[in-house]
């Protein structure tokens, strides 16, 4: 039985020359584009386009009428854009069957840096335990922080970390590990014993992200993206289509 790797990348830029190709590529934008993302898919988006930039989203909004436009830069829903990138504005009564065209200042940019992947999974603490599962069965896994403004931001570690000790405590024998990935368990492990007096959503407001999302009056964002287990849902990226839709209903 061949021996199960976890190579973490706790940013896109880390990736280097590393081959992704035929493994599994989980995408990590705790705040906030991979939790919306997930809200959006859970509450009957029909799928979501990630863009690298505006312009790009503008360009298919005109060939697709019909879709939403969601996203933000600097934080702030862009100017003639539907939805920005709160995952409250994402109800089903919003997005139920709508294709939405979204484009974020770091999460869109860490998928398209798992491009060469074989499979392509999004994921938040609001859906760890269905990302887990999901990954139960890949030998290979790549996890890839979004970071932000190109430095690495502890919620997303976070996370990551919890990946890793989710998957490393239902292993059958020890995995494989890169430094970045036992660097991020520790700091989740560390975090995880602390919860009983320290709120997840208290630790993601100490972080970078959480310091950014709160000068932007969006506390409520941090509460929603530190719900653990909220759905149990995958969100899975198709590399041909590059199309995100719930993983139930697409095929790999």
């Amino acid at each position: 039985m061949k021996t199960k790797r976890i190579d973490v990348f706790l940013l896109p830029a880390l990736i280097g020359e590393t081959d992704l190709s035929g493994g599994a590529a989980v995408v990590i934008d705790v705040l906030r584009a991979t939790t919306t993302i997930t809200h959006a898919i859970a509450h009957q988006a029909d799928c979501v386009v990630p863009l690298l930039t505006i312009d790009e989203a503008k360009g298919e909004g005109t060939k697709n009428p019909s879709a939403l436009m969601g996203g933000e830069r600097g934080g702030q829903k862009i100017d003639g854009f539907d939805l920005g990138n709160s995952p409250a504005e994402y109800p089903e009564s919003v997005v139920g069957g709508k294709k939405i065209l979204f484009t974020t200042t770091n999460g869109t940019k860490a998928m398209q840096a798992c491009r060469t992947a074989a499979e392509i999974y999004i994921a938040g603490f609001v859906n760890l335990t269905a990302v887990c599962n999901k990954l139960a069965d890949c030998p290979h896994i790549f996890v890839v922080c979004a970071g932000t403004a190109g430095e690495i931001t502890r919620e997303d570690v976070l996370l990551a970390g919890a990946i890793v000790d989710h998957l490393s405590t239902d292993a059958t024998e020890p995995m494989q590990l890169n430094d970045q990935a036992q660097i991020a368990a520790d700091a989740w492990l560390e975090s995880k014993t602390e919860l009983t007096t320290t709120t997840l959503a208290d630790r993601l407001k100490q972080s970078r992200g959480g310091r950014n999302v709160l000068r932007l009056g969006q506390e409520n964002d941090i509460d929603i993206a530190a719900t653990l287990d909220k759905f149990d849902v995958v969100p899975m990226l198709n590399p041909k289509t590059w199309e995100i839709r719930d993983s139930r209903n697409s095929a790999p």
